[in-house]
Formats: C-alpha cells, sequence, structure tokens
C-alpha cells in the first residue's frame, strides 16, 4: 500500500511538492567502485539492479550524462513481445517477456505492463507461409502463438482495413496474447529505484569522455565529474555505443540510424491490443490517455540526432492510413527520433570485449526496449562471471569476424519478410 494517502498528496501539491522523499540519492562519485556502468538509461539501470539483487555486487555507480531516461527508453513506442524464431533469439526474448510479467512484484513499483496481445498481419501467401513457420517455432519453444485467418482477424480489429479492395490485402495474421506495452519512464524509475535501495550509486549529468588504463586493462573512467576507477566497466549507452567504445580504441560493427515515432491526439478507446503491420513496416497502439502511438522505418542516412526526416513521416501516416482508414483525420501531437545503434545482423551484443575490464551491451536495433529486463540480467551475470549466461551466449562481439551471424532483422518491428 502507497505511504501516501489522497489527502497527503492533495496537500504535498499545495505545499509544492517540498515534502516527498526521493525516489533514488543524488550522491556524489566515489573515487572508485567495483562496477561502473556507463547509461542510465533501461539497461544500465537494469544491470546495475541485477548486479545487486542477483550477484551481491553493490560496490556500482552508474553514471549517465544526462538525466535517468533521457535516451532511447524515452524514446519509443513502448511494445513488448518475444515472437522470435532464430536460436539465440527465442530463448532470450521469452526470458525477458517472462521477467516482465513479474517485473512491477519484483521491483515493488508500478511498471504498467499490460498483455493486450500483439496481431502481426501477413498480407500475401508467402507472409503467411512465413507466420504459419514462425508460430510453430513460437510454440515448439514453448511461447504461445495462434494463427489466425482473414475472417478471425476482421471479427478481433473490426478497424482495420480487411476488405478484398485494401491496399494491402490482409490473409491472416500471428497472434501473441501474452505482449503487450509498458510505461517506458516507469521502467527506468522502476529499476533506479530498485538499484538504489540496494546501495547501487546513481550519478546523472556526468559524462563519460574516456577511458583509464593500466597496460592493456581499461580500469576505469575518466568523467566530467573526475575519474572514477573501477574494477569492471559496462557500456549500456544505446545510440551512442561506437561513439564511446571508440574512445576505449574499440572499432564495433554497428551503425547509428533514427527511428521515428509519433502520438495522435486522444480519441476514445479504439485500439486494444498491438498491430504490426507487415505490409508497410508500421506498429501502432494506444497509450492509456488516448492518443495512438506508432511508428514506421528507419530514416535512410546515419545520424546521432533526435530528430527525422519528412519523407519517412509521409510514408508512416500513410501506413497509417491503409492500415485504419478511420483515423485519417487524426492530428498528430508529436513526434520525436531515437538513435538507434544497429548491428549487421539485427540481433544485440551482450559480452567481454577483445579490452580486459571492458564489457558491451548494445547494438539493439529495434528490440532495445522490450528486452530490458533481460538484457539487465544477462549483462549483469556475463560481468559478474566474466562469462555469458546460455541466454546471452550467441551475442559475442567477435560473431561477425567468425561469420556466424543471428540474422533476424525481419523481426524488428514485425516477424516477417516483405
Amino acid at each position: 500500500m502507497s505511504r501516501y494517502s489522497a489527502w497527503s498528496i492533495l496537500a504535498q501539491g499545495l505545499r509544492g511538492n517540498r515534502g516527498w522523499r526521493r525516489a533514488w540519492r543524488e550522491p556524489d562519485p566515489k573515487s572508485a567502485y567495483d562496477v561502473v556502468i556507463v547509461g542510465g538509461g533501461g539497461h544500465g539501470l537494469a544491470t546495475a539492479y541485477y548486479l545487486a539483487k542477483e550477484h551481491g555486487l553493490r560496490n556500482v555507480a552508474v553514471v549517465e550524462k544526462g538525466w535517468l531516461g533521457g535516451g532511447n527508453t524515452g524514446r519509443n513506442t513502448t511494445i513488448v513481445r518475444s515472437n522470435y524464431m532464430i536460436e539465440g533469439n527465442t530463448r532470450f526474448y521469452e526470458r525477458s517477456l517472462k521477467l516482465w510479467e513479474g517485473l512491477s512484484r519484483d521491483l515493488n513499483f508500478n511498471v504498467m505492463f499490460s498483455q493486450r496481445g500483439q496481431y502481426t498481419l501477413s498480407h500475401s501467401p508467402a507472409q503467411m507461409d512465413a507466420a504459419r513457420r514462425r508460430a510453430n517455432v513460437m510454440r515448439a519453444n514453448g511461447i504461445d502463438a495462434e494463427l489466425l485467418d482473414r475472417e478471425a482477424v476482421a471479427r478481433h480489429l473490426p478497424y482495420v482495413d480487411t476488405s478484398a479492395s485494401a491496399r494491402f490485402p490482409v490473409h491472416g495474421a500471428v497472434l501473441q496474447r501474452r505482449a503487450g506495452t509498458a510505461r517506458h519512464d516507469a521502467v527506468a524509475w522502476g529499476f533506479a529505484r530498485g538499484a538504489d535501495r540496494l546501495g547501487v550509486d546513481i550519478i546523472q549529468q556526468c559524462e563519460v569522455v574516456g577511458f583509464l588504463h593500466d597496460g592493456d586493462r581499461v580500469v576505469g573512467v575518466d568523467t566530467t565529474r573526475g575519474p572514477i576507477r573501477a574494477g569492471k566497466v559496462g557500456i549500456a549507452v544505446a545510440g551512442h555505443t561506437g561513439h564511446l567504445a571508440a574512445k576505449a580504441g574499440l572499432r564495433l560493427p554497428i551503425e547509428t540510424h533514427l527511428l521515428q515515432a509519433f502520438v495522435s491526439e486522444p480519441l476514445k478507446p479504439m485500439v486494444d491490443t498491438v498491430i504490426a503491420f507487415g505490409g508497410a513496416h508500421f506498429y501502432i497502439s494506444q497509450s492509456d490517455k488516448g492518443g495512438l502511438v506508432f511508428g514506421g522505418d528507419l530514416d535512410g542516412y546515419n545520424s546521432y540526432a533526435q530528430r527525422g526526416g519528412l519523407p519517412v513521416v509521409a510514408h508512416t501516416m500513410a501506413s497509417a492510413k491503409a492500415l485504419i482508414p478511420s483515423i485519417s483525420r487524426l492530428k498528430v501531437l508529436r513526434h520525436w527520433a531515437g538513435a538507434m545503434d544497429m548491428t549487421m545482423d539485427g540481433s544485440p551484443i551482450i559480452a567481454r570485449t577483445p579490452i580486459e575490464g571492458l564489457y558491451l551491451n548494445g547494438g539493439w536495433c529495434y528490440g532495445g526496449f522490450k528486452a530490458t529486463p533481460a538484457s539487465g540480467w544477462c549483462f549483469a551475470w556475463t560481468i559478474a562471471k566474466d562469462a555469458p549466461h546460455e541466454d546471452n551466449a550467441a551475442f559475442t562481439l567477435d560473431r561477425f569476424e567468425r561469420g556466424v551471424q543471428i540474422d533476424e532483422k525481419g523481426a524488428g518491428p514485425y516477424p516477417q519478410a516483405h
């Protein structure tokens, strides 16, 4: 039960919120820690939380150049799912979904995880064949999946254009009922509060400008608030992974692109699920505030900016209207872009690096938000034990050198080929 009653909340508001207790401390950085995690988004905070909770490592700092959740954690469409089919991804994303299902209870903080299900539409016989194969692989791995025909889609999603004259005729869909959405800022806050209560120092406004070395080993970070020594350093900085790793002398098989997202004006409850539009690379859900949250394709150029180009805006709006014609007159309230670090095979890296003392969590492509709990859990295991867990054993950095890709780029926004 909350320690605040309705009356105390009102009184706090009238007093300018001066009586609120901070959800986490704001300590000055110490001169040394056992582990420093660079990046105060969901992945970095989750890593610190699980280092403390699962491995008893509490002399840990998370350093963030801005504010918590100010990067890609707060710039996504909040979709959570585990409808992957390639070995290496399947078990990992299912672990993440299972962690999501108990996350609010584990953190004692409501992350607003809503298992409203996801429909991944197919628009050709070839896509239906691919959907059938994916659903069978999911079910063989103990992951829920249902294959629906066009009539079932029309019954479940009456606002979707399933007519024969549709620009992209609907042939069916894969339904994962356990998929859904979560509140992105609540996820960051929940992990931050949980880590703080276990003794982790969370240090904001502290940019890493370089790394400390002892010979060939990384032994800490140089920051805008002074040097911080560490037994181990983990990088979890989303779209700036390649930029930061270069400061340590590490060149990564990663490009950074922009992925845009949009929110419409609010309307009454209508879209009570997540829909992935396999015909035109589009995905949509409805927030608790009533706005439709949707996104589309990457901007086709490399950038670290957090704004996108108009061609993708036009493509995304056209996709929205083709899928759900009735929303064509809605106004778009806001729009943003996240800086996505994209690996060459569409799958992440959670591994030790060739530099002793330096560990890498990055290259998330489209999968970052949904992977947050498992990413932190597996990265914490890898840092604590100097070896990967079986669920992230395939996400090595050297797989690109060895030619052992986990090529599931099509499972970014929707798990089917065009």
